[in-house]
């Protein structure tokens, strides 16, 4: 399984929203190829999510592992969304850090919703429907953001929160700060 080259803010992939998978297609060997690729390159790049579009490719897919910021040494059930429709679940807002691998080394804080509705279908090609809350929900809303060519600073709504994951790490963190958003 071959790690890809992930494309950069600035790379078109980032800002057109994805097309659909073909379920034809999706049980093409080299859709499975990818979705493999995928998983591989999110864990060298040591992401807890990766989009299609990172990727430079205009797919609905995404893949994340359901992490717990609470025991960040206990990785999640890797996870395939392909072609996913999320609704926000009622509820407040929740603020909380994110990155993005293809806006490498910047932070910001960005406004959540705590739980939302999945419905998609998996790399076998079969309906699945959940409901996430915290973290995952973020991971799942950061990467759908992505197959509608939107970004973490789009959500934001103060950029004074922007900055660089060495100052975060050095400034504005604590001993109880989860991984961020990948």
């Amino acid at each position: 399984m071959p790690v890809r080259p992930l494309v950069r803010l600035g790379h078109p992939a980032l800002r057109t929203p994805a097309r659909a998978v073909d379920l034809d297609d999706l049980r093409g060997e080299s859709m499975q190829q990818l979705i493999d690729d995928m998983f591989e390159t999110m864990d060298d790049e040591e992401g807890v999510g990766l989009a299609a579009p990172q990727l430079g490719l205009d797919w609905q897919i995404f893949v994340y592992v359901a992490v717990d910021p609470e025991r960040p040494d206990d990785s999640g059930e890797p996870k395939v969304l392909i072609n996913p429709g999320v609704t926000p679940e009622p509820g407040d807002l929740v603020w909380d850090w994110e990155g993005c691998l293809s806006i490498p080394d910047l932070r910001g804080l960005v406004p959540r919703r705590q739980a939302v509705r999945v419905d998609a279908i998996d790399r076998r090609g079969e309906a699945i429907s959940f409901r996430a809350e915290g973290y995952e929900a973020r991971i799942i809303q950061h990467e759908f953001d992505h197959l509608n060519g939107i970004i973490f600073l789009d959500r934001m709504r103060d950029m004074r929160s922007l900055c660089y994951s060495a100052e975060w790490e050095q400034f504005m963190t604590s001993d109880d700060d989860g991984p961020a958003v990948g």
